[in-house]
């Protein structure tokens, strides 16, 4: 059996880590799973159930109330919250405004972490989020750290929405938004977001998605065939 290797992707908000952790997941044969949407799926139990998360007991208990998965239609990986697909609603920038504050409660983190943990067990995934290679899988075999500057980060995420309908969204409130939550994910005392010592980093500002997979591929080829008993004699 060909060797599975756990690769950890991680980075700043709107740098593109999703979209390349998708693609190297589906030229690998690997799943792909995307930790942000975990946290986004939790702020929005939060925000449509009114839970005050500067509570520990009412988070604690909302908690109790939650369940997430993931399954694949029509190629695409849909984020299921106690069952309902949430894909589209947890991407809004109503979401976008409160998952920062959410995901630095430490409740919050031990829980996703655990299951993010369990996912992974049987190796042969791509993971994405802020702390996969530092808190979640500190022994993946290979890390990668992404990152943009932030005119292209705003860029892309401006398109991102106005793509989903929302034409209302100034770049400058997502400039701020995407700003805010790096200081937020950076600073924060559980799992701060921090590139792992053996993260290798790309900066994809001036990358295309394509130059940017076949860099990624090439380093991954090169993880498992270091990990392969046979192919690293």
């Amino acid at each position: 059996m060909k060797t599975r290797i756990i690769i950890a992707l991680d980075g700043f908000a709107a740098c593109g880590k999703s979209t390349l952790a998708k693609a190297l997941a589906k030229k690998l044969n690997y799943v792909y799973i995307d930790s942000g949407a975990m946290y986004r799926a939790v702020t929005l139990y939060c925000l449509e159930n009114q839970v005050d998360w500067n509570n520990p007991v009412a988070i604690q208990e909302a908690l109790e109330h939650i369940d997430i998965s993931f399954r694949v239609e029509n190629g695409m990986n849909q984020t299921l919250l106690n069952g309902q697909n949430v894909e589209a609603t947890i991407r809004t920038m109503r979401v976008s405004e409160a998952v920062s504050p959410v995901s630095t409660i430490s409740a919050v983190r031990r829980k996703l972490v655990e299951l993010q943990q369990e996912l992974g067990k049987e190796k042969g995934i791509v993971m994405d989020g802020r702390d996969i290679g530092t808190v979640v899988f500190p022994n993946a075999e290979l890390k990668l750290f992404v990152t943009a500057s932030i005119a292209v980060r705003t860029q892309r995420r401006l398109l991102e929405l106005r793509a989903k309908g929302d034409h209302i969204t100034a770049a400058e409130t997502i400039q701020q938004n995407l700003l805010d939550r790096d200081k937020i994910d950076s600073s924060r005392e559980d799992s701060p977001l921090r590139q792992a010592d053996d993260a290798i980093v790309i900066d994809n500002s001036q990358l295309t998605q394509e130059q940017q997979l076949d860099l990624a591929l090439d380093l991954a080829q090169i993880c498992i065939n270091q990990q392969d008993p046979i192919l690293a004699k």
